[in-house]
């Protein structure tokens, strides 16, 4: 040892990883930590994560903002970023390329609704803050004896 104190491991309590198959099978992280009660996912990008052309595959976008706005929803009655919420409906515009070795994150935002349909919108964005691709979509809060 050199005399100094060990580093403290980071707190990670906000992040959620391998909670589902298909989060485990992409690879995002999920991070419920913000304290402006938006929702978020990261991804770094891989050779798997790509279409023929090189760059991210716009099912992984749109899975990502569908993920990002999903959890924002759970966050607005459950600080945990857990609460079931399912998708409506979800429209994808995709803006930009991005391609292996870049990490993307996509944050969801509530626009509109009430206590058990939200309007929330959602961006994708590069390290840079340059746009990948945006979403709007319908969330239906599910109560968990409602999902079996």
């Amino acid at each position: 040892m050199n005399g100094s104190l060990p580093l403290s491991p980071p707190d990670n309590d906000h992040l959620i990883r391998d909670e589902t198959g298909t989060q485990t099978l992409i690879g995002y992280v999920v991070d419920v930590g913000g304290q402006d009660g938006q929702g978020r996912c990261w991804l770094d990008i891989g050779p798997q994560h790509t279409n023929r052309h090189g760059v991210l595959h716009g099912g992984i976008a749109t899975a990502l903002l569908d993920n990002a706005s999903g959890t924002t929803g759970s966050l607005t009655v459950d600080a945990t970023g857990k609460a079931p919420f399912l998708t409506v409906t979800l429209t994808t515009q995709f803006v930009a390329p991005v391609g292996i070795g870049k990490r993307v994150t996509a944050t969801g935002r509530v626009t509109g609704g009430g206590r058990s349909i939200l309007y929330i919108a959602a961006d994708l964005v590069d390290e840079e803050g340059r746009l990948i691709a945006s979403s709007t979509g319908v969330f239906k809060r599910v109560p968990k004896e409602r999902l079996t």
